[in-house]
């Protein structure tokens, strides 16, 4: 009768989990810090060992091996037995491969290999020093998964394949990740930490410079290093080998001969060449992938007069050209998972081997005693020989024979056995004298088994002699090379930008485009804006250029022109608000482009309440986040207040004077050297002492001779001299520049200064109607004039904006 239990679902699904998380830590995905091997590996290296498919023997099916090895030891999917034994045939993949495979063992483009029935391999030669001494007691055995044979638990490992090859998994709750290190390097880390059991780890780096990758490339960062092999965690970046090579007709090209560690080759000349496509750089004429049996070689062709450096730099930063190593090295010591130090992984390797060697050792000692034990008994049956032959020949059988023996002269049974099965042609001479020099042999065999039992420095001069026999017949040459620092990429602007002209508008709804000179001149006029909007900044710069665009509500927007959206003329572009979103009500007023970072200068900021100041250019240069964030250039006073004018002055415009106008017809007149430079974030200084209810409403850098042009609320234009308003100073009243009407006055929505008197203006309108004027057409008005009607405001709507006409197509 089943019993039934009463537990939570809690505590089943932890308990369950655990053992699921236990087993495949364990037996799966995890290697042993001894052997570095996962199960499936083991099996794999055990089971081909024990059918003979060495590297000394013919190559066989690989289905024939997967099939050995699922049905004696692994019982799993025997896809997941071929990709391993695939896997550890992989030059690319292991330093030193521990299997060979004739036919399509896959790629380094991500290529899959053949089908296991197509293929053939074997062990390779280095693969039987895994196996080397297994025969001879020196691991321990468990029962396969039907009972019916053992398997080891690990292999003898005679050489540390851990990091020879490394090790990559994942499972519950862990993973580890461990770069292939040098075979050579290793082995004489060891050797040194044998004589010198507390070694820093700056000693043995003196041998173990860092991971040694099959792919070669370089491995930057001797810090990342050192902290790995400290913590067993850290991070180094690995980078492929490149020559730049220069071509007739100033062209060059980037051979590339190594790429980092388990990168797809495919997919990184798939990369580039998107790039070359997408025109993110230019520059590139042509991606070619030239590999073949001599080696790796990804040539990378460039146009006339590129900048090759340039152009290998930005590869390096958008591509796998260049990629970070994240050294994760965990294992399983005993039988637990544990991160481990380099130091660590050393010393529990030496001792695995030293208990090797003692167990191999005490195999071969109680093997030599039994052959000599078995050796001084036929001597002895030879000097007694006539007594012997005429014991068995009064025997009943076998059985009595060897008893007779025993209980006659003092045999014991296995040497009565031995001497009983002796054959009679041996009954010689010279079979004595062979005999006695094996007893001879077997004695010092004995005695130097038994010397390195009793003496530790005789075992680890054992031990040492066979490591440094196996550096000399595997040793190679390191095909990683390592670098101490971390090297700063810097990409270029020059690189990624093409030197070219290109056509820039920027709206006041806030949409910003950039389209080819081509597509501009093919369709000047169609902007593409919506009917009601309208450009307020439209040039041709260069797409290197940086353009800066300035909001009523102090908030100041970059952008690289080549980030622009790059679309046709006719089309509307997109709206900033796509990346930085703007308040309601917030409006772009001033849009300006400089061709570097570095322009000299600064910018004239004015607010309807009446403050003004000068900010650097300097302090205005984009940071960072200038995507997603907008940047403050000016603080305001109060939440109704807004900026009014922002101009850009050069270092040359100097004692010049500033003229600002007042909604309710008062101007004031002074000198620019009066506004001093303020960091971004302040108000700045009174510009105009306003009544209450008045704001300014625009402000202009003037000289003596220059003539303005006013719009009033009420649709009239008035053209005045600039000298009718006096040079005062900085924050005071003004004077009046309006006849005051005790019905309807007229106040000042906006004025600008003439460029010309035939140079026709624009009056945008509340209901975005757009009226043309003539200045030639009207004279000149004194201070006390209103000037003459020109818009209707019943039908065309309120002014709001006078600008000149040209200014569409020049830069504001």
């Amino acid at each position: 009768m089943s019993k039934i239990e009463d537990i939570t679902l809690e505590e089943v699904m932890g308990d369950r989990f655990a053992r699921y998380s236990k087993s495949i830590i364990q037996e799966r995905a995890l290697p042993d810090i001894r052997d570095g091997l996962k199960p499936v590996q083991r099996r794999i290296l055990y089971a081909m060992n024990k059918d003979g498919n060495t590297y000394d023997k013919g190559f066989r099916k690989s289905a024939k091996s997967v099939g050995n090895v699922m049905g004696n030891f692994h019982p799993h999917g025997d896809s997941s037995i071929y990709e391993a034994i695939v896997r550890l045939s992989q030059d690319w993949k292991l330093r030193e491969p521990l299997i060979e495979m004739h036919g399509n063992n896959g790629s380094m483009d991500g290529d899959s290999a053949a089908a296991m029935r197509y293929t053939e391999a074997r062990l390779s030669k280095i693969s039987t020093e895994m196996l080397r001494d297994i025969d001879k007691d020196t691991v321990d055995w468990v029962l396969n998964f039907d009972d019916t044979e053992y398997e080891p638990t690990v292999l003898p490992s005679r050489f540390p394949n851990l990091l020879v090859n490394g090790s990559t998994g994942i499972s519950a709750g862990y993973a580890t990740d461990i770069p292939p290190h040098n075979l050579g390097e290793v082995i004489d880390a060891i050797l040194y930490l044998q004589k010198h059991p507390d070694a820093k780890l700056d000693d043995l780096m003196q041998f173990i410079k860092g991971p040694d990758f099959p792919t070669g490339g370089i491995v930057q960062g001797i810090d990342g290093i050192k902290k790995a092999y400290e913590t067993g965690h850290g991070k180094i970046v690995i980078r492929s080998k490149t020559t730049i090579e220069n071509l007739r007709g100033n062209k060059s090209q980037i051979v590339i001969t190594e790429v980092p560690y388990e990168v797809n080759k495919a997919q990184l000349v798939k990369r580039i060449d998107e790039i070359r496509l997408n025109k993110k750089i230019e520059g590139i004429a042509e991606v070619r992938d030239q590999s073949d049996r001599e080696g790796l070689s990804i040539v990378v062709e460039l146009k006339r007069d590129v900048d090759s450096q340039g152009v290998l730099n930005y590869l390096f930063k958008n591509t796998d050209l260049q990629v970070s190593y994240t050294f994760n090295m965990v294992a399983i010591n005993q039988m637990r998972p544990e991160r481990l130090s380099l130091q660590t992984i050393l010393k529990s390797y030496l001792e695995f081997q030293q208990e090797i060697i003692k167990k191999r050792t005490q195999y071969n000692l109680n093997k030599a005693a039994s052959r000599q034990h078995i050796v001084e008994g036929l001597i002895k049956a030879l000097s007694i020989l006539d007594k012997v032959i005429k014991t068995i020949r009064a025997s009943k059988n076998r059985r009595d024979a060897r008893d007779n023996l025993v209980h006659e002269y003092d045999f014991s049974e296995t040497q009565a056995d031995a001497i009983v099965a002796l054959q009679l042609y041996r009954l010689t001479n010279t079979d004595v004298t062979e005999l006695e020099n094996e007893a001879d042999k077997l004695s010092k065999e004995i005695d130097e088994y038994t010397k390195i039992l009793n003496d530790d420095k005789e075992l680890n001069r054992v031990l040492a002699k066979e490591l440094k026999a196996i550096g000399k017949e595997y040793r190679n040459d390191r095909k990683t090379e390592i670098q101490e620092k971390v090297a700063n990429i810097k990409i270029s602007t020059d690189v990624i930008v093409p030197d070219e002209d290109v056509m820039v508008l920027v709206s006041h709804d806030g949409y910003i485009k950039r389209s080819s000179l081509r597509s501009f001149t093919a369709s000047a006029d169609e902007s593409g804006l919506k009917d009601d909007d309208y450009a307020i900044f439209t040039k041709q710069i260069n797409a290197r250029d940086h353009l800066f665009m300035f909001t009523n509500k102090g908030n100041l927007i970059y952008r690289p022109v080549f980030e622009i959206t790059d679309v046709k003329w006719k089309d509307t572009g997109e709206h900033i608000s796509q990346s930085i979103g703007l308040d309601i009500n917030e409006e772009i007023i001033a849009t300006y482009s400089f061709s570097d970072l570095k322009t000299a200068g600064c910018f004239l900021i004015a607010t309807n309440d009446g403050y003004i100041k000068r900010v650097e250019f300097s302090d205005l240069t984009p940071g960072r986040t200038y995507k997603k964030h907008a940047y403050t250039y000016v603080k305001m006073k109060s939440d109704d207040a807004r900026v009014i004018a922002v101009d850009f002055i050069d270092d040359q415009q100097t004692n010049q004077e500033l003229l600002l106008a007042s909604r309710h017809g008062l101007a004031l007149r002074f000198s620019i050297d009066e506004v001093a430079t303020y960091g971004a974030r302040t108000s700045g200084v009174k510009s105009m002492a306003l009544t209450d209810g008045d704001t300014v409403t625009n402000l202009a850098i003037v000289n003596e001779n220059d003539t303005l042009g006013f719009i009033t609320q009420r649709g009239s234009f008035k053209k005045m001299a600039v000298t009718e308003v006096p040079v005062t100073s900085r924050a005071r009243k003004g004077i009046n520049i309006l006849r005051t009407l005790k019905a309807e006055p007229h106040e000042i929505v906006d004025f600008t200064v003439l460029a010309s008197a035939s140079d026709p203006l624009e009056v945008i309108t509340t209901r975005r109607k757009f009226h043309d004027i003539i200045p030639s057409d009207y004279s000149l008005g004194g201070r006390y004039s209103n000037g003459s009607f020109v818009v209707d405001v019943q039908t065309e709507g309120t002014p709001m904006v006078i600008r000149q006409k040209t200014q569409e197509i020049s830069i504001i």
